[in-house]
């Protein structure tokens, strides 16, 4: 048969062991070391806090390696539709848009530059030729506004550069335009 007082004594040994540790645990947790709960509840909200915003940061590079093709996709249809390919695309574009809205062009003239020069490299990479447009042109307030938004909006690429007002004689309002277009090489 085991010998009680042994096992007893062995038994005082590990549970005056555990009130050891149990007493440096509680010690532990009321020591500066750890801090309060409040401290630890702060500094938990303040990790919340900042994983919320680096998640907001990363979240529009998400699906990059999707967005890019999509994105060269639309820079190459924008390439294709925006800009002509001749002079006279874009003069029958203008005369257009001015006739939808009521103004009347006069004294346009158009001047094709050669990218050539390496002016700019982002054009050259595309093959593109700036083409500068100065136009008179009048006509009431509304039918101004009207053209300006419709060269805006216009399934060309133009740049409006500069708008001069000339005179303004019984509700007629003469500007002067300052455009740019690009027009597309032919590869030869």
């Amino acid at each position: 048969m085991p010998d009680l007082r042994q096992t007893r004594q062995k038994l005082k040994i590990a549970i005056g062991s555990l009130l050891v540790v149990d007493a440096a645990a509680v010690a532990l947790l009321f020591s500066p070391l750890i801090g309060s709960q409040h401290s630890r509840d702060e500094q938990m909200n303040q990790l919340w806090k900042e994983l919320q915003q680096k998640t907001r940061q990363v979240e529009p590079l998400r699906g990059l390696d999707k967005k890019i093709p999509i994105a060269k996709q639309q820079i190459d249809d924008f390439y294709q539709n925006r800009f002509a390919s001749e002079t006279s695309t874009v003069s029958a574009d203008l005369g257009k848009l001015a006739a939808d809205s009521g103004v009347k062009l006069a004294g346009v003239t158009y001047s094709q530059k050669n990218t050539d020069d390496k002016e700019n490299a982002n054009i050259e990479a595309v093959d593109l030729d700036r083409m500068t447009i100065d136009a008179d042109l009048s006509g009431d307030y509304l039918q101004v506004m009207h053209f300006i938004n419709s060269l805006e909006r216009s399934r060309l690429f133009f740049l409006v550069d500069s708008v001069q007002i000339g005179s303004d004689q019984g509700g007629i309002i003469k500007l002067r335009m300052h455009l740019e277009t690009y027009l597309k090489t032919t590869s030869t």
